[in-house]
């Protein structure tokens, strides 16, 4: 269990809000494979204050039983309007977006940009907590380079301005996704702050979850690109972690993982329509096939990922799975011309 503020998350293993990944569709099948937390995808907060719908489709989610909106921005007035927004759209928790190392977000002086600019960072920080009653918490990298690990320092800011937790992806913006995950580093975060950490980065089965959990000195994990091809990731490592005995995740078999990939394909289409929630969909396909063809030869992964994505109707994908699963692997029929 992790209490922030006044919601209580019946777990210790979260999935990280991820661009193109965490929408609606994503989100539902996450939580009906029994993942406690899931964030929406980024919410550009001057975007969803003006209405553009492809914005305010991110924050979609009312049935969803924990709603966690996650915003972005830099301009404090925009960011106490999206918090706003995100409270009336129904959110339980709303968090800010400190860690996004995309160029495109912080060419445009947010995300993990913030991280060098402390005045600004604090200021936005107030302006989301002043504009809400829902507990605002913070996602961050350790700092912009290994010569700037602020992320103590702003942790312990937030706290003083009533953020209710904090997160902390153990890398920094120079090294976007690549080298190992400095899990020793968010020890000083926890030094820093007595609200609840919750450590991201490289956390992929129970072991790792162990292993960061017991190094940062955090209350929680949270997952991000572990989960691809496996929404049913968080659950299984949350029981692993109950697990007195400390056992491994235990994670379904094929039939299982392919009925997940029937209904998620399902609600993409529902959610977007037809056409453009085929398009969509597809990497999330590319993933699912991925796991569930390991360990095959990587390069007939590859071949089969790429059939697979070129298939243009639905029930094409649909049938094609079924052989697949069925046969691991089977040809795929080629593309019906309609």
């Amino acid at each position: 269990m992790l209490q922030i503020g006044d919601v209580t998350i019946p777990g210790r293993v979260l999935c990280a809000p991820m661009t193109g990944v965490t929408d609606l569709p994503a989100r539902t099948i996450a939580v009906a494979e029994g993942a406690p937390y899931v964030a929406t995808e980024m919410v550009a907060c001057d975007a969803f204050a003006r209405g553009r719908p492809d914005v305010v489709r991110r924050a979609a989610g009312e049935d969803l039983p924990l709603k966690v909106i996650q915003l972005v921005g830099r301009d404090p007035r925009w960011v106490a309007a999206g918090a706003k927004l995100a409270e009336a759209a129904g959110a339980h928790i709303i968090d800010l977006n400190f860690g996004c190392p995309a160029k495109e977000v912080t060419g445009a002086l947010s995300g993990s940009a913030l991280m060098r600019e402390p005045e600004l960072a604090t200021r936005i920080i107030a302006a989301a907590v002043d504009a809400t009653l829902r507990p605002v918490t913070l996602k961050m990298r350790l700092g912009w380079d290994a010569q700037n690990h602020n992320a103590p320092e702003l942790a312990s800011k937030a706290q003083s301005l009533g953020v209710k937790a904090i997160t902390v992806h153990a890398r920094t913006r120079s090294q976007f996704y690549t080298g190992t995950a400095d899990w020793d580093a968010v020890a000083k975060v926890r030094t820093a702050t007595t609200l609840p950490l919750i450590v991201n980065g490289d956390i992929v089965s129970a072991a790792t979850a162990r292993d960061a959990l017991a190094r940062s000195g955090a209350d929680a994990v949270m997952m991000g690109r572990g989960l691809y091809g496996r929404p049913w990731a968080a659950a299984a490592i949350n029981r692993a972690l109950n697990d007195p005995d400390g056992g491994a995740a235990i994670e379904p078999g094929l039939g299982h993982r392919l009925e997940v990939v029937l209904k998620h394909f399902s609600a993409t289409l529902k959610f977007y329509g037809d056409a453009l929630g085929l398009k969509i969909f597809r990497k999330h396909l590319s993933w699912y096939v991925e796991q569930a063809l390991r360990p095959a030869d990587a390069a007939q992964r590859r071949a089969i990922r790429a059939q697979l994505c070129q298939l243009g109707h639905a029930r094409e994908v649909e049938l094609a799975l079924a052989a697949l699963w069925a046969q691991s692997p089977l040809p795929i029929p080629a593309p019906v011309t309609m």
